[in-house]
């Protein structure tokens, strides 16, 4: 027993050793320094829409200043809509408003009002956004012209409070990860580069010590030296769940020792799954022909992009097999949105057993492969 110890001490320490002496994974933090760069204004801002003002009322200028006060729109004057339908087809604009002659006269008369807008829908979040802040900005104008309407009428506050805004509503967020678009998908970003890179570095370690010209090493060294890049990782992790969300202005709520409870987990179930891929592969080239195809999938599977519950039942099942779908969940969940770990036991324990399900399911491939299976029934049988 000291004599298995003592090899996987060994092999721990030395694939660690080379892991800091040649620290090609720092690459990873290289990639996701450039990859954020999308991220650094932390939301979509200034965003140029044409407004063409046919009224040239007070009422007009109102509306048109109001528009101006949103961070994510950037108002244009346009004095054809002729040319602003031009600048949008040509993608030098999201969006043409065209406020209509009588504008004035018609608000204040009560009348029905249409403000024709035009807008680039090819981008479905830049659209929304600026469809979202329409609205609300013109229901505010709308609001306030009402209100002084009603007060020349002789309505008291409370009564105008009470008529446009009978229910008084309040609404707490289910999902709170933060300011931005941006920082719900940045979790699950970086919860894809770190099972990513650690199933690369894992399975390459795998198929390297399974054939060596000397033969398999024995389990004990196998073992400690897949435990040896579990430090780097964990450190990786502490750097992309910790570090990183800070240096971007984004919200970090969780602890160091709480990132890594999370973190770890998600690793054992990736050296589970490693093992599988291992056996499925048994090449190093084709870890890099496969792996390098199934990340973008994996990630639309993990709930980041679209909700689970709206996938079909079948691709809810299949986005359920994968580690990081569990992990983006917990993480986002205690990380951004400042839920307890403890909420989430369920997680690592989905985590513990998938990566326990996955290692079975690749050492029974390779005692197959091997014949080892077909031996010990024989030897079963035969007492």
């Amino acid at each position: 027993m000291s004599g298995a110890i003592k090899l996987f001490w060994s092999a721990f320490k030395r694939l660690l050793g080379r892991l800091l002496g040649q620290p090609k994974w720092l690459l990873l933090l290289i990639s996701v320094s450039f990859m954020s760069l999308v991220y650094s204004n932390g939301t979509i801002i200034n965003l140029p829409i044409a407004v063409v003002d046919m009224d040239h009322s007070k009422a007009s200028r109102d509306l048109i200043r109001a528009l101006s006060t949103s961070s994510k729109i950037e108002t244009i004057m346009y004095d054809s809509s002729l040319k602003a339908y031009d600048d949008i087809n040509n993608r030098k604009l999201f969006a043409v408003i065209t406020i209509p002659r009588n504008f004035e006269k018609h608000l204040l008369h009560g009348d029905q009002i249409t403000i024709p807008a035009y807008g680039d829908a090819t981008s479905r979040l830049v659209n929304g956004l600026i469809q979202r802040d329409l609205q609300a900005i013109y229901q505010q104008v709308l609001t306030d012209y009402n209100t002084k309407l009603m007060l020349n009428s002789g309505f008291s506050s409370q009564q105008i409070t009470t008529i446009l805004s009978p229910i008084k509503a309040q609404t707490d967020p289910l999902y709170n990860a933060g300011a931005s678009f941006a920082a719900i998908t940045f979790p699950g970003l970086l919860v894809m580069l770190l099972q990513h890179s650690f199933l690369i570095a894992s399975t390459r370690t795998n198929i390297t010590l399974n054939t060596l010209p000397q033969g398999r090493p024995p389990k004990s060294y196998l073992i400690g030296s897949l435990c040896g890049l579990l430090p780097i990782w964990l450190f990786l992790s502490i750097v992309l769940f910790g570090l990183w969300p800070w240096v971007l202005g984004y919200r970090q709520l969780a602890s160091l020792p709480t990132i890594l409870m999370m973190s770890f987990p998600l690793l054992l179930g990736a050296l589970g799954l490693s093992k599988l891929l291992t056996e499925c592969l048994n090449s190093i080239e084709m870890i890099y022909l496969t792996l390098a195809f199934l990340t973008t999938p994996v990630f639309y599977l993990s709930g980041t992009i679209w909700p689970l519950d709206a996938m079909p039942d079948w691709v809810q099942f299949v986005s359920k097999l994968l580690p990081s779908t569990w992990a983006t969940n917990m993480i986002a969940g205690v990380n951004q949105m400042g839920a307890n770990i403890s909420d989430y036991l369920f997680n690592i324990f989905m985590l513990l057993l998938l990566g326990a399900i996955y290692g079975s399911l690749g050492i029974f491939i390779s005692t197959l492969r091997s014949g080892r299976l077909r031996q010990y029934l024989k030897y079963y049988l035969s007492r």
